[in-house]
């Protein structure tokens, strides 16, 4: 069962899955581009076949694959991690004992490799994971299996070369970036004559012979570690992560005995939090300008400048004092009683997609959509035969509602791809169009598309995702491109489609007609938010640069907000929200967010209230509640205890994970937790009005959806409603 998108390797998509056995897997499918090519599954087989036989501390072990199937498939144990691009992106370039670390490690993997007449071929920073033991090697088993000239040691040590000074210098090519003690060693394995480049075990003496202090302690920042945690936990308990075969981790690679910190312990990204995020510890300060600034555009300092501003005090640009922990109102620890539910029953299969109105509560499941009252849980309407398989995940959001017409991204026994729509007051459907995944072009396929997020403003259904073009060629550091379709929303039919590699990210407000498109090219640009217009057939307008903006790479539900006329977007160094007029892009007001303690903090994805009037900030443990006028604030929240897994426990919405993980009813904010606990927030005081937790909910985490005034949660078979004052 895929649980959950990770990533992109070499443009195979690679989940976290379980097996029937309960293992959990990382499972690599295959890319259209690939599977493509004449040849391929035989050379994949081959490839497979050598590297089950492969062992070493720094590679990730071959559980399965399938060479034959209709879209081939490759299975590795899972290990808990962050992939090397996506920690960088979010959290800039290692230090340099963690460059010596990840150095080391990736030699040490290449000489085992080489050792058994092996090379990898494809190491980069999508190819390597940060565990909390060291650096390991994923996609092993395609080695050999991509076409063209067979790659040789040498090759891989130019690879890892490429890759260390991607982690030293945030993606610029730049070999000052180096530290000094790697200096050397890393710039030779640059160097363009493959004989002249050092060897794996040469590269590994060369290090030990340096002999100089090992990390204390973690080897990675508190801030990987923590995101580490909650990448780990938005797939599955800590426990999966660290069972199997108990071989999978070895002692950190160069720290000596007894100064590493324990696998547990690790795993929970540095229980008791203290540095990123952490609980009291990092309560917030403010340092900005909430009031309007002169002139141009959003976006905050260049890349390398960073705000400098003590906690509590404006910045430079500021026209006046923002409000600080001490004169600001005090965080209010969430505590609140158990939720009363409404009613609760249970259904033949679990949901897959859940979509809510005052009225009616669509229901997804891998065999058929029902439709159930809102107030009795009952069955209203005759079952459809729409199905989505695979359903929300925190990639894809596939449902909408808005004004009696529920919306789906679905597939029939007869047909795949279909965007249909059903009446909420009878569940008809209204109508369904098919959408082409796959371009022709001469005969052949010339590009696929996938779908990951619909959603409805006005007249107009809008349909968001990426699309891969099938000509055989594919590079890791090329953008992503993206799409965006307009569809009437009374007919169905086609209105306009824009695509290209400035659209990742789609934010569409409930009103108007600028919509706002995010990109990022990981470990190369800075970010980039652009207005769509809608009224002009999707013609680009104003656009701004968000320097440490690489989460708005990821695509499915919107990382940014819409409210009365702004838009609102996370900009400087991950650490400001910028407002700005949706139409035009000028500023109205930034607000920068700093850490009591000093700790750099990243603000999450903001969502706003339904009438606009208050947007909402979750910084990891805390939810700010701001004006949406000034940027005044109204309240913080603060989330107490631990995690599921033992660190600090954060909102869901602070991780920039995509996914819907904070709604609002007219004046309540629900918002999950990494305790897995839903959390009915007053919107007006900040104080929780309960608290919601299923200590047998699925590892992902249960679906849920808001409609009217009850929220409704699905998990495994069980439906549950529960009303926002909890009455």
């Amino acid at each position: 069962m895929l649980l959950g998108r990770q990533s992109t390797v070499g443009g195979s998509e690679v989940f976290a899955a379980r097996t029937d056995e309960g293992l959990l897997v990382t499972v690599t499918v295959v890319g259209p581009e690939l599977g493509a090519d004449p040849g391929f599954r035989d050379r994949f087989r081959a490839a497979v076949e050598a590297a089950r036989t492969l062992s070493g501390a720094f590679l990730v072990p071959v559980v399965d694959a399938d060479a034959d199937a209709p879209v081939p498939w490759l299975a590795t144990e899972f290990i808990a991690g962050l992939p090397l691009r996506q920690a960088v992106d979010r959290h800039g370039p290692l230090s340099e004992p963690a460059l010596r670390v990840l150095a080391e490690g990736l030699a040490r993997g290449l000489a085992a490799l080489h050792a058994a007449g092996r090379v990898h071929g494809g190491v980069s920073p999508d190819s390597v994971l940060l565990t909390m033991d060291g650096p390991r090697f994923t996609a092993v088993g395609l080695v050999g299996a991509t076409g063209g000239p067979a790659p040789l040691p040498t090759d891989d040590m130019f690879d890892l070369g490429s890759t260390v000074l991607f982690a030293a210098s945030g993606g610029e090519p730049d070999t000052g970036a180096l530290p000094v003690s790697l200096r050397e060693v890393i710039g030779g394995c640059l160097y363009p004559e493959p004989p002249d480049r050092p060897t794996a075990e040469q590269l590994v003496e060369y290090l030990r012979r340096q002999d100089l202090p090992a990390p204390a302690g973690s080897w990675l920042s508190p801030a990987v570690t923590a995101d580490m945690a909650a990448a780990t936990a938005a797939v599955g308990s800590a426990s999966a992560g660290v069972g199997g075969r108990g071989a999978v981790f070895p002692p950190p690679p160069v720290n000596a005995a007894g100064a590493g910190v324990s696998r547990r312990k690790l795993l929970i990204g540095l229980a008791g939090g203290t540095a990123v995020f952490g609980g009291a510890a990092a309560a917030l300060a403010f340092a900005g300008d909430s009031s309007p600034t002169p002139a141009g555009r959003a976006g905050g300092p260049g890349p390398t400048a960073r705000p400098a501003s003590p906690s509590g005090v404006r910045s430079p640009s500021a026209s006046s004092a923002s409000p600080s922990s001490t004169d600001g109102p005090e965080p209010i620890v969430l505590t609140g009683p158990d939720a009363a539910k409404a009613w609760s029953g249970a259904g033949k299969h679990p949901p897959t997609c859940l979509e809510a109105s005052g009225k009616v509560v669509m229901v997804v499941t891998d065999t058929a959509t029902s439709f159930l009252d809102a107030a009795t849980g009952k069955s209203v309407f005759p079952q459809l035969n729409t199905v989505n398989e695979y359903g929300t995940t925190s990639s894809k959001y596939p449902t909408a509602y808005a004004d009696g017409v529920f919306y789906l991204l679905c597939d029939t026994p007869d047909q795949s791809g279909l965007l249909a729509a059903f009446d909420a007051a009878n569940g008809k459907a209204k109508w369904a169009t098919r959408m082409a995944e796959v371009e022709s072009g001469g005969g052949k396929p010339t590009a696929m598309y996938r779908s990951t997020y619909v959603a409805v403003a006005g007249n107009t259904v809008y349909v968001c995702g990426t699309m891969s073009v099938l000509d055989g060629s594919y590079s890791s550091t090329s953008p992503t491109t993206g799409y965006i379709r307009a569809f009437n929303a009374a007919t169905g039919k086609g209105l306009w489609r824009v695509k290209g590699t400035d659209i990742n990210n789609v934010l569409v407000p409930p009103t108007g007609s600028h919509l706002l498109a995010t990109s990022a090219v990981p470990g190369r640009k800075p970010g980039r938010v652009q207005m769509i217009d809608a009224g002009r057939r999707g013609a680009r307008g104003w656009k701004a640069s968000v320097p440490y903006g690489g989460f708005y790479f990821t695509t499915g539900w919107p990382l940014t907000c819409y409210a009365a006329g702004l838009f609102l977007f996370a900009g400087g160094s991950g650490d400001t929200l910028f407002a700005v007029d949706a139409a035009t892009g000028g500023e109205k007001w930034h607000q920068r967010f700093s850490a009591k303690n000093g700790d750099r903090v990243q603000i999450g994805a903001p969502f706003s209230s339904l009438d606009g009037a208050t947007v909402y900030v979750p910084v990891g443990s805390d939810l700010v509640a701001l004006a949406t006028a000034d940027g005044t604030l109204r309240w913080v929240a603060t989330l107490d205890g631990a995690s599921e897994t033992g660190g600090s426990n954060m909102f869901n919405a602070s991780l920039r994970i995509s996914g819907k993980s904070a709604q609002c009813s007219a004046d309540t904010v629900f918002a999950t937790d990494s305790a897995k606990t839903l959390w009915a927030i007053d919107a007006a005081t900040g104080r929780a009005r309960w608290r919601y937790s299923d200590p047998g909910q699925p590892d992902v985490g249960f679906l849920w959806a808001v409609g009217g005034d009850r929220v409704f949660i699905a998990s495994h078979l069980t439906m549950t409603a529960i009303a926002a004052h909890g009455r």
